[in-house]
């Protein structure tokens, strides 16, 4: 991993320990099973970071991500991925109880690539009963 990112890096266990204590968590896949050189199923990279989770609402998720030490990390994305090309968020809806793999969340990342905000894959803008993201936007 880049020392241009330990600031996002050596910060993802403990905010990934919050999110499993806050309100509305309902599960997370652990990125932390990797092969021995590194990689998941997914992404042919050691130095590619994911988090995939499952939450009650979209207002769960939004109360953690801008209402916790979550806020401060996400901030600082522009410094350590800028160079991304893709989004670097996708939420999509899921039955209670699914737990989606890694193959779906890459499906449905590069649909929102490819095709925006839909029903399939979105990101804050699709959910317009959330709206502490405008207000992050606007800041």
């Amino acid at each position: 991993m880049s020392p241009r990112a330990a600031g996002f890096t050596d910060n993802v266990a403990r905010i990934n320990q919050l999110a499993e204590r806050s309100p509305g968590f309902v599960w997370r896949l652990l990125d932390e099973q990797r092969d021995d050189e590194g990689r998941n199923a997914v992404c042919d990279s050691a130095s590619t970071v994911m988090t995939l989770s499952t939450w009650e609402s979209p207002v769960h998720l939004e109360q953690f991500v801008w209402n916790t030490v979550h806020k401060q990390i996400y901030n600082g994305k522009d410094q350590w991925f800028s160079h991304m090309e893709s989004h670097h968020l996708v939420m999509w809806w899921v039955k209670a109880g699914h737990q989606p793999g890694l193959v779906e969340a890459r499906e449905r990342l590069d649909h929102m690539d490819a095709q925006g905000n839909s029903d399939f894959a979105f990101g804050w803008a699709h959910l317009p009963h959330v709206k502490l993201w405008q207000e992050q936007r606007c800041a």
